[in-house]
């Protein structure tokens, strides 16, 4: 059935309901409200508003006692005094419509660019229950992503949910933005949680640009709104995904960050009274962040897809923090980015020995696995050997596979580094072509022992006049094959 805006108006007017019940400010502090009167009428996650002197002030219902509820406000408790009238209202409506493609909305669907926007018909919970996991279809075709690596060592494929882990300052935001521009999806939703306020513009109109924006929707809560706020929007942009996945299409949600989540989910928690007992994160962090994951993925019978990329902060590259241990659980797989690398020059900066994808090795050939397998052992022997080639301690013929890694090195470095729209199988070429040089660099090499025309290879790195063309220390890239 056709949807007109005269629809959609007549809906939101339909949907309009009188006031609710009324309470009285009991209790005041800094970070909640304790209200009196409401506790027969009031529900977990109800909104509520409080009529001060200085204009109304908007709050969430975050416990329900016998005879008292607690609320968590969205701004300050400045001007709020005993004895303030309270009323719970109506839940804001959240409908996704077609139409909020290439607009950036706030968490309860209203437009944060300046231009007018209508609800769709259908009224969507920021908290739906994934799929029947028995009715879930299994993970679907590798995408293209216009990354190298991706098309090839580490494959994306339709349905799966991957993390990105990443510190600050190490591309993670332009790597994110180059997904959303480069992989194959017929939408793409954008989940903005706690993201600094100078920086939402700049992503949308530069990072992202207007090709990006064209085909996204992009949900976004700012770091200084109030902490259930941030949570809504990663509620929020998983409802909007989950909107178009049930019309049919393949959806790439892009979530950033569910770092921000967590801590989001923490203050809340913590302002209800909620203990925090896992290094500073409540016991109910852990479902919340499988919740919100479990509803991407495979959709079920006469549904698309959600192709979903969450970021994680991970500071100090530890990747043992609760976040990040709490998503690895969950996910279809996880890409670490490393600063060493990205201050070495190379992006996106993907530490590949410390990344997985679980798609594989179904996800490729028998052939494109096998030079998978290759690839990542030549850089996990350079890994290996890293510190005695950079030394100058290694001499060339000691050992063919170091000899091999070391020849392969710069090839890989570059391709690992590579991005257009080339496609998996021009990448796959690409990778073969860079491994030839492995075989042909590692036969260059002198056997040990033999004889010498000029100067053994040294400390330096350097070749002496018979070694002209031979993989030596100083033909490997600094920061090449990981962090130093």
């Amino acid at each position: 059935m056709t949807e007109t805006v005269l629809d959609r108006a007549r809906e939101v007017i339909r949907r309009i309901t009188p006031r609710g019940a009324v309470g009285l400010v009991s209790a005041v502090s800094a970070g909640n409200l304790v209200v009196g009167g409401l506790s027969q009428a009031a529900r977990l996650g109800d909104r509520a508003e409080i009529l001060r002197d200085s204009g109304p002030l908007q709050a969430e219902v975050i416990r329900v006692s016998g005879d008292e509820v607690l609320l968590l406000p969205e701004g300050g408790t400045d001007g709020v005094g005993l004895g303030d009238p309270v009323r719970i209202v109506p839940l804001p409506v959240f409908a996704p419509d077609d139409d909020w493609i290439g607009r950036v909305i706030d968490p309860d669907g209203r437009p944060l660019d300046g231009r007018p926007l209508l609800p769709g018909l259908a009224v969507r919970s920021l908290r739906a229950d994934p799929p029947p996991a028995q009715g879930r279809r299994a993970l679907g075709a590798r995408l293209a992503t216009g990354y190298a690596v991706f098309d090839t060592l580490l494959p994306l494929v339709r349905g799966q949910r991957i993390g990105l882990f990443a510190g600050s300052g190490v591309g993670k935001s332009t790597l994110l933005a180059g997904l959303a521009r480069g992989v194959e999806a017929d939408v793409t939703v954008i989940g903005l949680v706690g993201e600094r306020g100078r920086e939402l513009r700049h992503f949308v109109e530069d990072v992202l640009g207007a090709d990006g924006l064209a085909r996204a929707v992009v949900v976004a809560a700012t770091s200084d709104r109030a902490p259930q706020i941030r949570r809504r929007a990663a509620l929020a942009a998983t409802a909007v995904a989950e909107h178009f996945r049930d019309r049919g299409l393949n959806v790439l949600l892009l979530l950033d960050s569910v770092t921000r989540f967590a801590e989001a989910h923490r203050e809340t928690s913590a302002a209800a009274g909620e203990a925090s007992t896992l290094r500073g994160f409540p016991a109910s962090t852990g479902p919340a962040i499988a919740a919100l994951c479990e509803r991407a993925g495979p959709g079920g019978r006469g549904q698309g897809d959600i192709t979903a990329i969450y970021s994680v902060l991970v500071a100090g590259s530890d990747m043992d923090e609760p976040v990040a241990d709490m998503l690895r659980g969950v996910l279809d797989g996880h890409v670490v980015l490393d600063r060493a690398i990205a201050e070495g020059g190379r992006f996106p900066a993907v530490d590949l020995l410390r990344s997985v994808s679980r798609s594989l090795p179904a996800a490729a050939n028998a052939h494109e696995n096998q030079l998978i397998a290759e690839a990542r052992g030549h850089l996990g022997t350079y890994e290996r050997a890293v510190t005695m080639i950079r030394a100058g301690l290694y001499v060339g013929g000691s050992d063919p596979r170091i000899d091999a890694a070391i020849a392969v090195q710069p090839a890989l470095e570059q391709f690992l580094g590579q991005r257009g729209e080339r496609g998996c199988e021009a990448s796959f070429i690409a990778l073969r072509q860079a491994l030839a040089g492995a075989r042909q660099g590692a036969a260059a090499v002198r056997p040990r022992g033999a004889a010498q025309t000029g100067p053994a290879q040294g400390a330096s790195g350097r070749t002496g006049p018979g070694q002209q063309g031979r993989p030596t220390t100083g033909q490997a890239r600094p920061g090449a094959g990981g962090p130093t």
